[in-house]
């Protein structure tokens, strides 16, 4: 039983010891395991097999594959820069903010639509 006691109280000693010599171990020899950053390639299959490994029973949004009820539901990409247009068919745009006032890439594509820009 003693014999017992003594290796419990040695691996109790020794394991954290250890792990604390791993870890300094790594800290210094640079052996830390980093996450790197993926290199993003040049053509669609990364994005096509993302869309294709969705699920959604309602309507995927292309630019974001988010799943939403109806198409001018689907959010912006990029909302701090973007602006959301929705028309009157049901569909929407993502427009880059105009920069002078809110809602000034809006204002700008009904002018377009009325013929007016």
């Amino acid at each position: 039983m003693k014999l017992y006691i003594a290796l419990a109280s040695l691996l109790l000693l020794v394991l954290p010891a250890s792990a604390q010599f791993q870890f300094f171990e790594q800290m210094f020899t640079g052996q830390q395991q980093q996450q790197q950053p993926q290199q993003a390639g040049s053509d669609s299959v990364w994005y096509q097999q993302q869309y294709e490994a969705a699920h959604c029973d309602k309507y995927l949004c292309p630019h974001t594959l988010s799943c939403v009820h109806f198409p001018h539901h689907c959010p912006c990409a990029f909302p701090a820069v973007e602006d959301k247009v929705e028309f009157g068919d049901g569909s929407m745009a993502c427009v880059s903010k105009g920069g002078w006032a809110p809602g000034e890439a809006a204002r700008k594509i009904e002018l377009a639509r009325k013929g007016l820009l």
